[in-house]
């Protein structure tokens, strides 16, 4: 399907410059300037092997505005969304674990939690990451993978994840904490790019916002310990390591399923490798618990 020629829209007051926008490695994005102000087009079409849905992250881009966690929708059509753009800086793994940051960064996901869903309207998706894992497991192997003789193994594993991660908690989650999807204007934090956004456990942002920023284990235990404003059980510490795993392996074969889909120039292969290497590592220590 064509893309949308976003540089046609009646929106715009004035001739345009469309800048693209490094760093994404789901959609292909643009600074646009006016004349009047400065917004972000964000360019792309269902993405149904990685679960995403762009009716759902429209709802969840407007119910997260309303919950004054994210920027305005501007415009939207099939094919493309219009955001307000945020005079910001993205944040690096290193800034979400600084000790000043990381409160702030928490607050947000836990706003995302229990604010946005007063403000989703229409249909929403879960997003459970088993299931997503056992359809990645099923991709890759149809299509062929260099990967698909680690399948078996990581699907098993991801079945004793599910059993030990329970009994769940939902709540609205984010689902994709990766640093990038930070911003800092200077005064506040603004939380973007809701493509993977659904109901969900609890424990699976907590779990990303640790792996994908490199919390150390002293940070982890605050964290489920203000999340929560109660001291950390053993068991909630093992069903919280259990979902970081299970996070961890979506990430990988998220990758592993980029590295033969995708067109966005991004080296998915090195990406890969290393989130294989945080869940085995993330895995010993849940097997050594």
């Amino acid at each position: 399907m064509s893309q949308p020629d976003f540089r046609t829209l009646p929106l715009w007051q004035g001739e345009i410059t469309a800048t693209p926008l490094t760093g994404g490695i789901t959609n292909v994005n643009y600074l646009v300037e006016d004349g009047a102000q400065k917004y972000v087009v964000r360019v792309g079409d269902d993405i149904p092997l990685h679960q995403v849905m762009r009716f759902n992250e429209l709802a969840a881009s407007r119910a997260a505005h309303a919950a004054g966690l994210s920027p305005a929708v501007v415009h939207a059509e099939p094919g493309l969304t219009v955001l307000d753009y945020i005079d910001s800086k993205t944040l690096t793994e290193a800034d979400v674990r600084a000790p000043e940051m990381l409160p702030r960064a928490l607050d947000l996901v836990k706003r995302c939690h229990r604010e946005v869903p007063k403000h989703l309207r229409g249909p929403s998706l879960v997003f459970w990451v088993f299931h997503v894992i056992r359809d990645y497991g099923a991709t890759l192997t149809d299509r062929g993978s260099s990967q698909t003789a680690l399948i078996p193994e990581l699907i098993d594993i991801a079945g004793q994840l599910e059993e030990a991660a329970g009994p769940y908690d939902i709540v609205f989650g984010h689902n994709d904490l990766l640093c990038g999807n930070f911003l800092d204007d200077g005064d506040r934090l603004w939380l973007i790019d809701f493509d993977y956004a659904g109901f969900n456990s609890p424990l699976f942002d907590l779990g990303g916002l640790a792996s994908n920023n490199g919390l150390s284990e002293a940070q982890e235990e605050w964290m489920l310990e203000t999340y929560f404003e109660a001291p950390v059980t053993d068991d909630l510490r093992r069903r919280y390591s259990a979902m970081k795993c299970a996070s961890l392996l979506r990430e990988t074969m998220w990758s592993m399923v980029s590295e033969i889909t995708s067109e966005i120039d991004f080296d998915y292969g090195a990406y890969t490798a290393e989130n294989l290497a945080r869940f085995r590592a993330s895995l010993e220590t849940f097997n050594q618990s």
